[in-house]
């Protein structure tokens, strides 16, 4: 039997490549995206039309549920779909996540602050709350995975992006706090944190500090180039396996060096 996984912000970027990188390795995926625009954000977020291309692409492995992280009962939706589906859940990733920013954060607005929270945190914390109740009902031993992705912002503080980089501190904080929550549970707990990958996020993130091309984040970073959705993807994916299993509470880059200084 497949190995059960749910994955939020699934529809395009890094969500999509995690999605991608999961069946290759044999699960089957709840695919779950919000699939509208956000008000408080300046830039377009993925539509129907993506979710439903990445659900056509894998065939049967893949089911595709437009909800919002933002709403528990979306989750718990999800969740559901998994068991029935599936016939139950091995691991839950959390990829959705926004950015806004561009000023001072004393010049940011209340809008722009909440949505990277109600998203950035909350939906984290919405996905695990539906999803750890069918991860601990898994007969022992158990080999759950809970895996939300933060930033390298999460491990740095960015210029004009204050907020931003306070929510994805807040998700590494919350996913080891919830590693210690599980403990001898035989479920883990971690954060991904990717640099400066080629998404439709870090075109908007470009255009905040003025860029003309989002290339120009490449020169930040050791690899000397922009990273692609498939390799965070890989370490995500890899930590939905039992390859993983003595990693847990941890907050591991995977920003082609941007972190190293």
């Amino acid at each position: 039997m497949s190995p059960v996984a749910v994955v939020t912000g699934a529809a395009r970027g890094i969500g999509a490549a995690t999605v991608d990188r999961l069946v290759a390795d044999g699960f089957a995926v709840v695919a779950v995206d919000a699939c509208a625009d956000l008000s408080g954000l300046d830039y377009p977020l993925a539509t129907p039309a993506d979710l439903s291309e990445l659900a056509r692409w894998h065939g049967d492995s893949v089911v595709p549920l437009v909800g919002d992280v933002r709403d528990r009962s979306a989750m718990d939706a999800a969740v559901a779909a998994a068991l029935e589906r599936f016939g139950g859940l091995d691991a839950a990733v959390a990829v959705a996540g926004v950015i806004a920013g561009g000023t001072p954060l004393w010049e940011m607005g209340d809008e722009q602050w909440s949505v990277l929270f109600d998203v950035n945190v909350l939906g984290v914390r919405n996905l695990v709350s539906a999803a750890v109740p069918a991860l601990l009902s898994r007969p022992e031993p158990r080999a759950g995975r809970l895996v939300a992705v933060s930033s390298a912002a999460g491990l740095v503080g960015l210029r004009r992006l204050a907020a931003y980089s306070a929510s994805k501190h807040a998700v590494i904080g919350l996913m080891k706090a919830l590693a210690a929550d599980l403990a001898g549970t035989g479920v883990t707990a971690n954060a991904v944190c990717p640099g400066s990958t080629r998404t439709p996020l870090l075109d908007f993130s470009a255009r905040l500090y003025g860029l003309d091309s989002a290339e120009q984040f490449a020169s930040e970073q050791l690899v000397e180039r922009l990273l692609e959705p498939a390799e965070p993807a890989a370490l995500i994916a890899w930590l939905c396996t039992e390859a993983a299993s003595a990693i847990t509470g941890a907050a591991l880059p995977a920003d082609g060096g941007l972190t190293t200084s």
